[in-house]
């Protein structure tokens, strides 16, 4: 009883956060697009004045030789460069501590994150706790970034996340298990260089897991019902691109002009979800991905379909999956809407597998279910403006279908 008060109460309540969620100012960082244009952003942190840079990364990158020659830029411009790579995936309060304290001893005066979307994260989280002295927990919530930010410049080597254009930052607490979020405008970066060259070699794997995220912020942005002025469009040019060029990516991770649009299509996902939310599917991935370590594109990729099948009979998610459809060439706008909305979660479970997702979520365990449905009701309830509510039952039944 308690549970489904306090679902009624967040439902009742998030009507009202829709106009500030329209009025609050979110800034969009200066865009770098194309090969060698991570070169050309760390030519322009010279001539801005900066003199001390960290650059947060993780340890494969620079494995990779992919940092040194940013690294050279900056050094190229009398810039004293610090190279952190103590990032993980999904980084958890320990790895942002280390993160914090390097950058205080280094004395930077700004950040350069490189990597994928923990990298990113991990950066804007040890920014704020530079600015404003407190840890993650602290954090953790909205608005609660006090301080102006050290000036922080993006560079996504993965076209998934949208981090370098969003307010939000995921970390992991490492005791509970859990992901939460911090989340406030001073978050985005200054700029971000789009350089496909810097994803050629990205693996099957997380070129499928990250394209899949991209759709997913996408698909459940346009879904939502707080609409905003330039989201639908944004929404709508991410899945065509996605559609588009996913596939090509993964079978050849030399394709540039492939990479450079699932780059591209990553960022306009990640305008459109800044301002109108994700759902369903992020609920359960943010809490399967604490308890199992499932990777977060990969658990939306494999939840992505299910929400759709459970959505697809609502008449404004039926009508907007419609719209989608027509969009990616699956059908005509002459045609039934429920047939075009069957047909577009048919293309997203056809997209799964052209790139290699399981159809099945593998560290699902049985007994777990009750728990991850519970936390997902609550976390969509409080934070998203979801097209139609799950009961309890709706989402214990969903999750069971995952399983392997």
């Amino acid at each position: 009883m308690l549970f489904q008060l306090r679902l009624l109460a967040y439902r009742l309540l998030k009507p009202f956060l829709w106009p500030v969620s329209r009025v609050v100012a979110i800034p969009r960082p200066t865009l770098f697009v194309g090969p060698g244009s991570a070169q050309r952003l760390c030519a322009s942190l010279g001539q801005l004045g900066f003199r001390r840079v960290m650059i947060v990364t993780d340890a494969v990158l620079v494995r990779l030789g992919l940092v040194e020659p940013l690294r050279r830029a900056l050094e190229a411009q009398g810039i004293d460069v610090a190279v952190h790579d103590g990032i993980t995936p999904d980084p958890t309060y320990p790895v942002l501590q280390a993160g914090y304290e390097a950058v205080m001893t280094h004395r930077s005066d700004a950040i350069l994150a490189v990597g994928g979307g923990s990298a990113i994260d991990a950066a804007k989280v040890i920014d704020a706790m530079v600015v404003t002295g407190k840890g993650p927990t602290r954090l953790i919530g909205m608005l609660r970034v006090t301080k102006p930010m050290l000036p922080l410049f993006a560079i996504p080597t993965t076209a998934g996340t949208g981090s370098e254009v969003t307010v939000a930052a995921v970390v992991t607490d490492p005791v509970a298990h859990v992901k939460a979020a911090v989340i406030d405008p001073k978050l985005v970066p200054m700029a971000a260089a789009l350089d496909p060259e810097l994803m050629r070699g990205m693996p099957k794997p997380i070129t499928a897991a990250t394209g899949m995220d991209a759709l997913t912020h996408a698909v459940e942005a346009y879904l939502n019902r707080w609409p905003h002025a330039e989201t639908g469009r944004h929404c709508t040019a991410a899945v065509r691109m996605i559609f588009g060029n996913l596939q090509r990516a993964y079978e050849d991770g030399t394709d540039l002009e492939a990479r450079e649009a699932m780059a591209l299509a990553s960022f306009y996902a990640g305008l459109a979800f800044t301002k109108a939310y994700v759902g369903y599917v992020h609920a359960f991935s943010h809490k399967i991905g604490g308890m199992y370590g499932v990777p977060h594109g990969l658990a939306n990729a494999i939840t992505l379909p299910y929400v759709l099948d459970f959505l697809k009979d609502e008449p404004r998610a039926r009508d907007r999956l419609a719209e989608l459809a027509v969009v990616i060439g699956a059908g005509a706008a002459t045609e039934p809407r429920d047939v075009l909305a069957q047909r577009f979660v048919d293309r997203v479970r056809e997209l799964n597998r052209a790139v290699g997702i399981p159809e099945k979520m593998a560290a699902l365990a049985p007994a777990d279910v009750p728990e991850i449905a519970r936390a997902a009701m609550v976390e969509a309830a409080r934070d998203y403006p979801v097209p139609k509510a799950m009961a309890l039952g709706e989402s214990e039944a969903l999750l069971r279908r995952m399983q392997a």
